[in-house]
């Protein structure tokens, strides 16, 4: 040990954005859920749009005014950031933009629970990479029910919209790490508040050549109502919920999301799932209860803020 070791504080720095966070796991899976159910109802009530906008359009028009309404709301500063969260709010800019763009690309070829649960691939392998002890084993149940969610044995099931599925599964993945990792280290929602502006720009790249032209005023005033619907609230409360979340039990709690999807397509879309989801249902709420149970993050105070909670 060297002098300036010992001259060191014995409490090591913790980005202000890294305080005690209220409620613990519990609190954090309760945002995780509304923002899935906020989620499922933006994708579908957002359906009828595919046949004016396309889905590039679609999910522009939303970025587009959920970029607009953070920066009024927030307002960010250059001052807020360091060099390096610059960069990783562009990186998660750029994973939100790819994860809503090729999912919507997804349910306009295959069912909304369907794409949902090919989807949660992202967070599950995430979940399982960062997962230690026996917490690993809460992503076997939920695998299980993404299988029975997608019925891989059934035949005739389209691979342009599977593997558009599985790519907004690798953006999603970037999306949950780089949203830990930027709200860690930027106060409120500031963050999410400059990445969204860069996912609306790298949509307006693609959507740009062949469907603003389809734009008018009342999709417009629509497209406002979608965007505070999904992404702006849904992504703020993923945010906060990541703050007391490790990325292993947010990531095993997204299990939930294809059973969400699999309602909302039937109430919504019309779209009647198979006896193999229903079960399918239950595996993944016992993952996502089961990874609740232990997953709260811990605190500053004792200098391991981010990683995981060992429960005792």
């Amino acid at each position: 040990m060297t002098s300036a070791d010992l001259a060191a504080p014995a409490t090591p720095a913790v980005p202000p954005a890294l305080e005690p966070q209220p409620g613990g796991a519990r609190s954090g899976a309760l945002m995780a859920v509304a923002s899935m159910l906020c989620v499922q109802l933006g994708l579908g009530v957002s359906v009828p749009l595919l046949d004016r906008l396309g889905p590039v359009g679609t999910v522009w028009l939303r970025l587009v005014w959920a970029a607009l309404l953070l920066l009024v709301l927030v307002r960010p500063r250059r001052s807020d950031f360091t060099r390096k969260d610059l960069l990783a709010c562009g990186v998660l800019g750029a994973a939100t933009a790819g994860l809503m763009v090729l999912f919507m690309c997804a349910v306009t070829r295959i069912p909304l629970g369907t794409a949902s649960a090919l989807e949660f691939l992202g967070p599950l392998g995430l979940s399982l990479y960062g997962a230690r002890g026996g917490r690993r084993i809460w992503a076997l149940p939920a695998a299980v029910g993404v299988v029975l969610l997608t019925e891989p044995w059934h035949g005739g099931t389209d691979l342009v919209g599977i593997g558009f599925a599985l790519a907004a599964a690798l953006c999603w993945a970037v999306y949950i790490a780089f949203t830990q990792k930027v709200g860690d280290q930027v106060t409120g929602l500031k963050g999410l508040a400059l990445s969204m502006p860069v996912a609306a720009l790298v949509t307006t790249f693609f959507a740009a050549p062949t469907e603003l032209g389809h734009v008018t005023w009342p999709l417009v005033l629509v497209g406002l109502a979608l965007a505070a619907l999904h992404p702006v609230i849904p992504f703020s409360l993923e945010f906060l919920a990541l703050r007391r979340l490790t990325t292993t039990a947010f990531g095993t709690l997204m299990s939930l999301e294809p059973a969400i999807a699999v309602l909302v397509g039937l109430v919504i879309l019309g779209q009647v799932p198979g006896p193999a989801s229903a079960v399918g249902v239950a595996f993944v709420v016992v993952a996502g209860v089961g990874a609740t149970r232990a997953g709260a993050r811990t605190g500053p105070s004792d200098g391991t803020a981010g990683r995981e909670t060992v429960a005792a």
